[in-house]
């Protein structure tokens, strides 16, 4: 018996060769259709990055500023269409000199979410105009009205700390420019009863678990009862990151009623 095994065929061996390099063809194909998507979905992310950090940004910041006019405009017409008497005196003030103060109005705790402020700061330029409203949660104040109010703290004017937080990058980057303030700088709070004008001090850079920046004195635990206003801004840093905490104090100058007018401050400096 011939125990040799029997041998293939040439047409055999060829249709053999053929379907191994269709077989490869097969995988190569799949391996490059799984690369392209692969590619498109890393460019649909980087698109969307690129969005929401720049052209986002100056969407949300131009929508945080525009918001924050229209709430400045509608507390002046409500004052003018009130028939609330003036408690000051009508005439104007001589040219250069700054409109009638008074002690600072206390207004009351906001709410969660509850829009009772606008700040302005010269040094971010003559449109900046950013609402703060009560609350530091991302859903509910910083991500959608601009700049948040530790609950706890004080409030414009008031002896103690009024601390708030917003964001230095995305979401209209209210604080963008935390880094940019000089010492004297003027930092404006307006509310429906006037303005407090607030100047800049010192920055510092803190660990995020550092809470006494919140303290009715900052950094002082050994002071309880403050006799000065404090205004401190946070945010993270550095940009871009959340390591640290970039912290803006300043000291309260003035409290300016509406009926006297905007002060000076609103308008000194340069952007």
């Amino acid at each position: 018996m011939d125990d040799d095994p029997p041998v293939e065929s040439a047409d055999a061996q060829r249709a053999r060769a053929a379907g191994r390099r269709r077989a490869g063809r097969s995988r190569a194909s799949a391996i490059g259709v799984i690369g392209e998507i692969l590619i498109t979905v890393g460019v649909v992310v980087l698109l969307y990055v690129a969005w929401q950090m720049w052209i986002g940004d100056w969407i949300f910041g131009a929508e945080r500023n525009a918001a924050g006019q229209e709430r400045s405009t509608q507390w002046q017409e409500s004052y003018e269409e009130s028939d609330l008497p003036d408690p000051l005196p009508t005439t104007e003030p001589d040219a250069g000199e700054e409109p009638p103060t008074s002690e600072p109005i206390i207004l009351p705790q906001p709410a969660d979410a509850e829009v009772f402020a606008v700040m302005r700061v010269p040094r971010f330029g003559p449109d900046y105009a950013v609402e703060m409203a009560g609350g530091v949660s991302r859903a509910r104040t910083l991500d959608t009205i601009g700049i948040g109010h530790y609950p706890g703290t004080q409030m414009p004017g008031e002896p103690g700390n009024f601390a708030v937080a917003a964001h230095r990058t995305t979401w209209g980057k209210p604080f963008n420019r935390i880094a940019d303030l000089r010492v004297g700088d003027a930092i404006v709070v307006e509310t429906q009863e006037g303005w407090y004008t607030y100047r800049f001090r010192t920055l510092e850079y803190v660990r995020p678990n550092e809470v006494d920046v919140l303290l009715p004195v900052p950094q002082r635990p050994d002071i309880v009862q403050a006799t000065t206003s404090y205004l401190t801004m946070t945010s993270c840093s550095p940009m871009f990151g959340l390591a640290e905490r970039i912290v803006a104090y300043s000291v309260f100058e003035s409290f300016t009623p509406r009926a006297a007018g905007p002060p000076a401050s609103l308008t000194e400096g340069v952007a």
